[in-house]
């Protein structure tokens, strides 16, 4: 089966959430590290609870960017920080425009020589990841910024995984749905799609009896999937 298009996650996958971490060090001397991990653990407990607690009894969707501020405090208390309008407003700036990963350029531009459309797939709220984007210079690279948002369901939810084959009009197992999230690759999967694991730091296998189609170390490995 022949690849026809590409979609990557945002967070994590192409931005490195856990860029945070110096502005948090200088703000909180060692607590850096656990605030970052603390603070995006959190952000993606409160995607899945509001997504999984929707239905009859009421929308609890909200944007992704006030999960990202509420989460930030929760972690902030937990360890027990004392987080000033003036940090937060800081931290919160700086994952507007998270680093991105060094091969996202190489990568993003080889898929468009080949004449594969690439895009984005994403929790994040459009603005956000028009200015991620921006930030990092890739918006001439990606054709698609697909935002849940617009479905008011975060992912693993299959309408926000509906919107890739509808936005590029091909089926999800023609796509390549490229994630270094864990949870995401397998939703992803189930969903229907083509996937690629990006196990950057080699974790363990989730224990659910699926496995993502590809899994890789790299965006790099994108490269070797897509004709």
């Amino acid at each position: 089966m022949k690849l026809k298009a590409v979609l990557f996650d945002a967070y994590g996958t192409l931005f490195d959430v856990y860029s945070v971490t110096s502005l948090g060090e200088q703000l909180f001397p060692g607590q850096g590290a656990r605030l970052a991990q603390l603070w995006r653990d959190k952000q993606i407990e409160y995607t899945h609870l509001v997504t999984l607690s929707s239905g009859a009894a009421g929308d609890h969707y909200r944007p992704f960017w006030e999960l990202t501020r509420d989460a930030l405090r929760h972690a902030c208390e937990r360890l027990g920080l004392t987080l000033t309008a003036a940090a937060e407003e800081q931290l919160m700036n700086q994952y507007r425009h998270l680093s991105a990963f060094p091969e996202n350029r190489e990568v993003l531009a080889e898929l468009q020589r080949r004449g594969i459309p690439a895009g984005i797939l994403s929790n994040g709220d459009p603005e956000m990841l028009e200015v991620a984007v921006k930030s990092a210079g890739l918006a001439p690279l990606l054709s698609h910024l697909l935002s849940v948002h617009s479905v008011r369901r975060f992912k693993t939810d299959a309408a926000a995984y509906g919107l890739g084959p509808a936005a590029l009009g091909v089926p999800a197992r023609e796509i390549l749905l490229v994630s270094s999230n864990a949870w995401d690759a397998i939703g992803a999967t189930w969903y229907g799609y083509t996937t690629l694991w990006v196990n950057r730091a080699a974790a363990p296998v989730e224990r659910l009896g699926t496995s993502p189609t590809h899994t890789g170390r790299s965006l790099r490995d994108v490269l070797a999937l897509v004709p």
